[in-house]
């Protein structure tokens, strides 16, 4: 069998891992590896700056921004023992469940609330993403953080002048509201994962995205993170890769 190839985004720390998105599929493609020996993958990493160039390369369907247009994004998945090339990590791992079912995670036919989970638990922390902007320059390459500051200027996202320390301070405290909320999801589930003692891709949801925040915070950033909803978010880091078999 030939090995899968995921596409990641490059940066400047060791060992180049620190965005969210392409960590969810790679992480599924740990457990799969686990459990299909014969199922290896590779990671081929792009700067942040030829995304597009690269994935037209290789004929990789953009996605549509909220305007309608249309742009290139990382993770994509190429699969060359089916021709299968998928982009957007829930597609990505949707793609993975229906082609290599055997360590499922998106268990008992779940996948419709799971996709529900992903869009709100992303509404309830995209408020306080901007305190993560600058750092998120910082471990870029120089030409890939100015490609990175132009995107966000031209798609609106955030007027850089703007990221001054009273809205940031405003931000962080959105961020803690939003994961106030999920963290009651998580009181109710009666288990340690959010489908209770069912692991599932939810989970690995949550891990990623504190990976990324593990990556970018400073140190006070996160020890008042993981102070938080009594320590939960460094534990589901914790227990996704003890359950994975990954070091996110």
């Amino acid at each position: 069998m030939l090995p899968l190839v995921l596409y990641d985004i490059l940066s400047e720390l060791p060992g180049n891992y620190w965005s969210a998105n392409p960590a969810k599929p790679r992480s599924v493609l740990r457990v799969l590896h686990a459990n299909y020996k014969e199922l290896p993958f590779v990671t081929l990493w792009v700067e942040y700056s030829d995304i597009s160039i690269a994935m037209k390369s290789i004929g990789a369907k953009p996605v549509k921004r909220r305007n309608g247009s249309d742009v290139y994004t990382i993770p994509v998945l190429s699969d060359p023992n089916t021709g299968a090339l998928i982009t957007d990590s829930l597609e990505i791992v949707s793609y993975l469940e229906k082609t290599y079912p055997e360590k499922p995670i998106f268990p008992n036919s779940s996948e419709p609330l799971i996709r529900a989970f992903d869009s709100a638990y992303m509404s309830l922390i995209l408020p306080g993403f901007k305190p993560m902007l600058p750092r998120t320059i910082e471990i870029l390459s120089p030409a890939s953080a100015k490609f990175f500051i132009r995107i966000l200027s031209l798609l609106g996202e955030t007027r850089w002048e703007a990221v001054t320390e009273e809205n940031v301070q405003q931000q962080w405290e959105d961020l803690k509201k939003g994961l106030d909320e999920i963290d009651k999801w998580y009181q109710k589930s009666g288990g340690k994962w959010i489908m209770g003692d069912t692991f599932s891709f939810a989970d690995m949801v949550v891990a990623c995205r504190t990976m990324w925040w593990n990556t970018i915070f400073d140190e006070e950033q996160l020890r008042e993170l993981h102070s938080w909803n009594g320590g939960r978010w460094a534990s589901i880091l914790a227990d996704v890769n003890a359950e994975c078999g990954t070091d996110l």
